[in-house]
């Protein structure tokens, strides 16, 4: 996982010049990862609720391009996306 993590890393790295909100980041997001792991990939979340046991954080804007990811236990359980290229 360590190792997972640092080509993950590297490639966020690589792509810091370009807006984190882009198809390519979204792939590289993967089940269970925690939320330090998530926005090390495409940076802080612009809106995290809670509700049942569960956080739900947006990146972006609902109305145009987003990435929604939801965790449990600080776990990542959910990705969505919408208006990526």
């Amino acid at each position: 996982m360590k190792a997972k993590l640092l080509v993950t890393l590297a490639a966020v790295f690589a792509l810091a010049g370009c807006s984190k909100l882009t198809k390519e980041n979204y792939e590289l997001l993967e089940m269970g990862m925690s939320q330090e792991e998530v926005e090390a990939i495409i940076g802080d979340a612009d809106n995290c609720g809670n509700m049942m046991g569960t956080t739900a954080c947006t990146w972006g804007e609902q109305d145009s391009k987003f990435i929604k990811v939801v965790f449990m236990g600080d776990k990542a359980v959910t990705f969505s996306y919408e208006g990526l290229k």
